[in-house]
């Protein structure tokens, strides 16, 4: 019997208030591809956002698209927070054509991760002790936020995946102390 294969990707974007996400599916020529819907539930809330979508979608979603900013919208621009997205993407008949996933966004952690190497004190020789001592802490961070990805997305650990997210957090907020 023939059938579709869907399929998404959402990448990992540093524009903390977007959220890219496209449609990687194989379709077969055999079915119609009809009630194209992408349904997505933003960390922290109980219902999905939904949204109709077209065969080979390549869209990109802002706070109002999520529902998160309702006023000035196209104006103003909201950051979308960090956490697990679930992400349904479904076609006719949508109960039983149906992917799901989640998805761990890091991008506001990630943009904190760059900041703090862009103070990091380096040039074409080797680093001082004290720069050292920072650049290999920030790849410890850089491994836990890794890490919290692949528990959310691959490994379906979602606790696992937010608890190493929060202590990537932690360890960035010591770094950045500077009176602690």
């Amino acid at each position: 019997m023939a059938n579709h294969v869907l399929s998404l990707e959402v990448p990992t974007v540093m524009n903390s208030c977007i959220i890219k996400i496209f449609d990687t599916s194989v379709y077969t020529n055999l079915l119609p591809v009809t009630c194209s819907t992408l349904n997505i539930t933003v960390p922290g809330f109980d219902f999905a956002n939904q949204i109709n979508v077209t065969e080979n979608f390549f869209e990109t979603f802002t706070a109002c698209d999520l529902q998160l900013q309702t006023t000035d919208c196209g104006t103003r621009y909201v950051e979308i927070p960090d956490g697990i997205y679930i992400i349904k993407y479904s076609v006719s008949p949508n109960d039983q054509v149906y992917v799901e996933y989640n998805h761990m966004r890091i991008t506001r952690a990630l943009i904190r991760y760059n900041k703090a190497l862009c103070d990091v004190d380096l040039s074409n020789c080797a680093p001082s002790a004290q720069s050292q001592k920072k650049l290999t802490e920030l790849a410890l961070i850089k491994s836990y936020l890794e890490a919290a990805k692949a528990k959310v997305e691959f490994c379906h650990e979602p606790q696992k995946g937010m608890t190493l997210y929060n202590y990537a957090l932690k360890l960035l907020n010591k770094l950045d102390c500077t009176n602690c």
